[in-house]
């Protein structure tokens, strides 16, 4: 069963569009089969989603809503987060990757990601200063 590793520099809170690099893996393994495709982000302060890639106003909305839902450590609202040693940004992006999720399964029809038309795949990094993020990709037939 193949598998691959995309690695992903961010630039700080925001969703990053993966989807051609996973389409691209799939058309290459897949060879006009069917299957399942399970992408996994291997770190604990980042998360995976699946979501309209047609308006970046979604992406806006989305991290507006995030960061209102959990802010930094530093507001007063949180004054219960205990762990703080990485920063005040770094509890809260894994209470961000609680709430969303670390796996995503996505089946493979006729060699492609069966993705609906307005649906893209995203890292959703929820730290605020750049990272290099691994996501394993896996193709099951």
């Amino acid at each position: 069963m193949p598998q691959t590793i995309i690695t992903l520099s961010t630039r700080g809170q925001g969703l990053y569009e993966f989807t051609e690099q996973a389409a691209q893996f799939v058309r290459t393994t897949a060879a006009g089969g069917e299957g399942l495709l399970t992408v996994f982000v291997r770190h604990t302060s980042c998360s995976l989603l699946i979501q309209e890639n047609a308006d970046p106003d979604v992406k806006t909305d989305l991290n507006a809503f995030f960061r209102r839902l959990v802010p930094p450590s530093s507001d007063p609202a949180m004054h219960w987060i205990v762990h703080t040693t990485e920063g005040p940004d770094d509890m809260p992006a894994h209470i961000k990757a609680a709430l969303t999720q670390v796996s995503i399964g996505i089946p493979v029809m006729n060699g492609r990601l069966a993705l609906g038309t307005w649906q893209g795949l995203y890292l959703f990094e929820h730290r605020d200063r750049p990272h290099r993020r691994e996501i394993v990709l896996h193709l099951s037939a």
